[in-house]
């Protein structure tokens, strides 16, 4: 079966009720603390939060460990997270709705919607932008750790916006940050609102997301986890500084785990966009010479025991996060941690996690 039909195959058992009315029932909870334990020991995470929907009416979530390990802070449902590059899928959705209510074309120039961003000498549009073929860098050292507080999309565009393409826009696919940003700014030229404004509206809620807001280093954000380094010799330290503000619509978000598997039980509804966008979503893209890539719009699009699943990690100082769907199930794992750099872990756990969370009867088909 190719990947279009199975996603939407896919897509169709998404829409069948599920047998069970618990969230999790007991046996399958115990069996993720048990998982989470056993991570967490091997991995050294001192705090994580973890969120399962099967459905947006069977929502679990819990927290592990601590929040703040300087003051005993435990981590718990409430605990918020930077979300890093699972912010990405999000301002996917949002451009996404944009080109569903045609206020966005995917295939034009991105200078339409986006002027101050100056024309490369091949065009650049929201569709390489969303499936990272746009030729554009990702971020450089210096910038992971800004602490400059910028004060909108546009300015933020200028660390980038002059320096030369990698490679020819649609040539072949290479992760980037950056291209979030300027899709961000995108949003804002073809909604006529700012970023925030129109995902307040439009995406956290119609999904129910009460806690998803801007990552905001100066501002007073409650329950705000703290983060936490391995240094060489294994010590665990705080997080060096860094301002996310620079980097909002393709990292700069912070909700609780439970409103990211909200997004994602929502998205995986029709809630959000049309079934028929969420397939484009999740259907890996091509370069221009018809090789296939590992990105669908928005999410990482893979195969595992033959159940289509679609993902998105993130990192960045303070925390190591995934979003992680199965459409065929309707199931949304979500894991979101404050520890650096076990983002690729994450996805394993994750799966374990999804496993664990579904009837026995469907785990690993």
């Amino acid at each position: 079966m190719t990947p279009a039909l199975l996603l939407a195959a896919a897509l169709q058992a998404a829409s069948l009720p599920l047998a069970a009315p618990d969230a999790l029932p007991l046996a399958r909870v115990q069996a993720v603390d048990k998982a989470m334990a056993a991570a967490m020991a091997r991995l050294g995470i001192p705090g994580l939060t973890a969120a399962v929907a099967l459905g947006s009416d069977r929502l679990w979530s819990k927290g592990y460990g601590v929040a703040d390990v300087e003051n005993g802070v435990p981590a718990g449902e409430q605990t918020m997270y930077r979300l890093a590059s699972v912010t990405k899928p999000i301002t996917a959705v949002a451009v996404l709705q944009l080109v569903e209510r045609g206020k966005l074309d995917l295939n034009v120039p991105i200078q339409r919607y986006a002027p101050s961003f100056p024309e490369k000498p091949r065009p650049i549009t929201a569709r390489l932008l969303l499936a990272h073929q746009a030729g554009l860098r990702h971020w450089n050292d210096d910038e992971w750790v800004l602490t400059r507080h910028y004060t909108s999309l546009d300015e933020a565009l200028a660390l980038f916006k002059d320096d030369p393409l990698l490679f020819e826009p649609g040539s072949r696919a290479q992760y980037s940050s950056p291209g979030y940003n300027l899709l961000g700014r995108a949003l804002e030229g073809a909604a006529g609102h700012s970023y925030l404004a129109y995902l307040r509206e439009n995406v956290f809620a119609p999904a129910g997301m009460e806690t998803a807001r801007a990552d905001d280093v100066l501002e007073i954000i409650p329950h705000r986890a703290r983060g936490y380094a391995r240094r060489a010799t294994g010590e665990l330290g705080n997080s060096r500084l860094s301002d996310t503000s620079n980097k909002i619509a393709g990292g700069g978000l912070i909700p609780t785990a439970a409103d990211v598997a909200r997004f994602g039980a929502a998205l995986l509804e029709g809630k959000l966009i049309q079934k028929a966008t969420l397939l484009r979503m999740c259907t890996r893209q091509k370069t221009r010479d018809g090789r296939l890539t590992e990105y669908g719009l928005g999410l990482h699009v893979t195969e595992k025991r033959k159940q289509l699943e679609c993902w998105h990690r993130g990192g960045q100082p303070q925390v190591s996060t995934i979003l992680y769907l199965r459409p065929a199930r309707g199931l949304t794992v979500v894991l979101l941690c404050n520890l650096e750099n076990v983002s690729a872990q994450l996805l394993d756990l994750a799966r374990e996690v999804a496993d664990l969370a579904l009837p026995p009867a469907n785990a690993g088909r």
